[in-house]
């Protein structure tokens, strides 16, 4: 990383050194004048008049880094910005509020968006001007930051009129684009239609949806393998499969340490860009573990297994919740901690095996990245590599999971990249659910304690006294009131595990947070959630985020929790609140259902008349977890499961009521609509009743 986030100093700090973020601390020695987002910057832009230059960013966007080191550090850029305009820094990871407002502004004065994002705002915080990165003299066809700075400081001083009409105009387009009407029932072919127009942007060749750069698209595979289902088709399982095992086998994921970076560059999946985001890992994960029980394919188990470790072993902090993210660079260089050269794989492995590792993760000496090194990736098949080098294919394996440890060593010599390290309640909400998930399937009792600890952290020092969440924490000091994706997500890691471990406590906390975010985000007029809460600060915007875009749209998510919820506590109201949030943005979701794949998720689960299964038996007999095993080996993910044992709570799950083991131990009762079946005492039965 370029910068240390922990400043100088011999160096003069400016106000960002009192604040929390590792982002910002990253710029609390520039020489410009920066501010938080806060009462003290606004005012001053008011009194004094001055526009406002807000940079938006985050600590592993590897642009961010060079503009700060070509810009930001640059004391006579910084005398320019310091003169005319009240400078703001702000994290967009703590501030997605003010990330999503004025990246709508960006988006309609550029037609196009990212970050670094430099916005240009109004005393009165409307955008009248905005981009992403500039340089600091004129290239890659775009303008230079001073000259920018003295054009718009110019054009304040002489047409501050026309300046403040531009910004009331794209200010008026937010607000109207943010919290729309789109009330509509949903189509009833839909699901059918989410179907075609994901196949329409699907890549048959690499795998994936739409063209490079290419992002995962975790929520996408996930529906895809729902339709697999649903249509008892061999095409979407195929566009998931390829999908897949294209993603796995790429440079996009970290073939020796596991996990996968944030997107692909390329339509191939071979060169990321190297951050790596604890949401991604959060995400995909439960897309392999749906890959893997929808065709048994190990090498998807694996690649769970792979990034739950990279979670255990880089990401958790002391307090036991999850760090945001991983830088793309070290040593002032993007992905230098990951790229390998022929000589460097010789230098580790010996001669012998080092031509093998190269054949083997597509090393070359001209290199497939930067400087001639190559990003390590899996582009032939390994029993192709075993023929190109004339070696048996066993031997090839078993040299190439030796020459993995070793590689993984002494890459752990060099220099890593920068993390930051500040706990998100959404972002842990994600990865409590895939480690609880992944205990499910794969029955690594780690991921469930480290689920466990990351939701007791978050649900005990994420808290305020009326039980509302804070957004972000660091050093155990949190703060920010909570946004919807806050609620929605750690909602549903306390759904995954209590169908983990069945501890009633998590369903208390979830109706407890639900019932939180139902009095402070729903939008009584429209129906939906908005994305901050009523009591949140005052913006020139309230949005609503309702399609998919890197994460999961937060009312999506809660949509489906409220159907889970209601399923399994038999409380009629959450699940006519969750047709009313799909109702609100039906007009939207019949138009192009293929941005609202985490809706469709929920659709599809209210559309299938979902399972509800009890397991009699306490936890601890080997019966009921042979019971729990067969349920969690099979794909089918519209159902809930609840455990009837001597900690239920009867009272706040009546599904429980009246189920109890039989004379020859632990049974099974599958139900829908709270109508059960005769329980099933047997594995053979029970895998009857499934089939069914």
């Amino acid at each position: 990383m370029p910068h240390s986030s922990t400043p100088d100093a011999a160096r003069t700090h400016n106000r960002l050194a009192a604040e929390s973020s590792p982002y910002l601390l990253q710029h609390a020695t520039n020489p410009v004048d920066w501010y938080p987002w806060g009462p003290e910057a606004l005012e001053r832009a008011r009194r004094e008049n001055k526009p406002i230059f807000l940079s938006i960013g985050y600590s592993a966007c590897h642009w961010c880094h060079v503009m700060e080191h070509e810009s930001f550090e640059n004391p006579a850029i910084a005398a320019l910005m310091n003169e005319h305009f009240v400078n703001i820094k702000v994290d967009r990871e703590e501030r997605p509020d003010l990330d999503d407002i004025y990246m709508k502004a960006v988006q309609a004065i550029s037609g196009s968006g990212g970050w670094p994002m430099s916005v240009f705002l109004t005393p009165q915080l409307e955008p009248f001007f905005g981009g992403t990165y500039f340089p600091p003299v004129r290239r890659y066809n775009r303008p230079s930051f001073p000259e920018i700075l003295m054009s718009l400081a110019n054009a304040w001083a002489k047409d501050r009129e026309g300046i403040e009409k531009r910004g009331k105009a794209l200010a008026d387009m937010i607000r109207s684009d943010g919290g729309g009407k789109a009330v509509a029932e949903l189509s009833a072919n839909v699901l059918d239609a989410s179907l075609s127009m994901l196949t329409q942007n699907y890549d048959p060749e690499w795998g994936g949806f739409g063209d490079a750069p290419k992002f995962p698209h975790a929520m996408d595979l996930r529906i895809v393998l729902r339709h697999a289902l649903r249509t008892k088709s061999d095409t979407p399982l195929a566009m998931a499969k390829r999908t897949l095992d294209k993603m796995a086998a790429g440079g996009m994921y970290d073939q020796l340490g596991g996990g996968f970076h944030r997107y692909s560059t390329d339509e191939k999946w071979l060169i990321p860009h190297f951050e790596k985001m604890l949401y991604d890992n959060a995400l995909l994960v439960p897309a392999y573990l749906e890959g893997y029980l929808a065709t048994g394919d190990e090498n998807y188990a694996r690649v769970v297994r792979e990034c739950c470790e990279w979670v255990l072993r880089e990401m958790v902090t002391p307090e036991g919740a999850f760090a945001s993210t991983q830088d793309a660079d070290s040593e002032g260089e993007e992905g230098k901690f990951f790229a390998w050269t022929p000589a460097e794989l010789k230098a580790v492995l010996g001669e012998r095996h080092g031509a093998w590792a190269a054949a083997w993760w597509g090393v070359t000496d001209e290199g497939n990245f930067e400087h001639g090194k190559s990003a390590l990736w899996r582009p032939e098949r390994e029993e192709d590599v075993a023929s190109e080098l004339r070696v048996e294919l066993g031997e090839l394996r078993a040299a190439m999971q030796a020459a993995r440890a070793k590689l993984f060593a002494a890459r752990e010599q060099r220099v890593h990249p920068g993390k930051d390290d500040k706990v998100l309640a959404s972002w842990n909400g994600l990865m409590i659910s895939a480690l609880a998930q992944s205990y499910q399937v794969l029955g690594d009792e780690r991921h469930l304690e480290a689920a466990r600890r990351a939701a007791r952290y978050v649900l005990t020092s994420m808290r305020q006294p009326d039980g509302a969440l804070l957004a972000t924490a660091r050093h155990g000091k949190a703060k920010l009131n909570a946004y919807l994706d806050d609620y929605a997500f750690l909602i549903a890691g306390l759904l995954d595990l209590y169908e983990s471990d069945f501890d009633p406590h998590w369903i208390r906390e979830a109706l407890a947070l639900n019932r939180v975010l139902d009095e402070r985000f729903w939008d009584g007029a429209n129906g939906g959630w908005f994305t901050t809460g009523s009591n949140h600060e005052q913006l020139i915007a309230r949005l609503k985020a309702p399609h998919d875009g890197a994460l999961p749209a937060g009312a999506s998510v809660q949509a489906l929790n409220l159907l889970r919820l209601a399923e399994l506590t038999g409380q009629g109201p959450l699940a006519q609140r969750a047709e009313a949030a799909i109702k609100s943005v039906g007009a939207l979701a019949n138009r192009y259902p293929a941005a609202f794949s985490q809706l469709m998720i929920a659709v599809d689960f209210l559309a299938s008349s979902p399972r509800e299964i009890v397991v009699a038996g306490e936890l601890s007999d080997a019966r009921t977890r042979e019971f729990l095993a067969a349920i969690r080996g099979r794909f089918a993910p519209q159902r809930v499961v609840a455990l009837a044992d001597s900690r239920a709570d009867r009272e706040l799950m009546p599904l429980l009521e009246g189920k109890t083991s039989g004379s020859a131990g632990p049974r099974v009762f599958v139900c829908r609509n709270y109508a059960c079946k005769a329980p099933v005492e047997s594995l053979e039965a029970l895998a009857s009743e499934l089939e069914d």
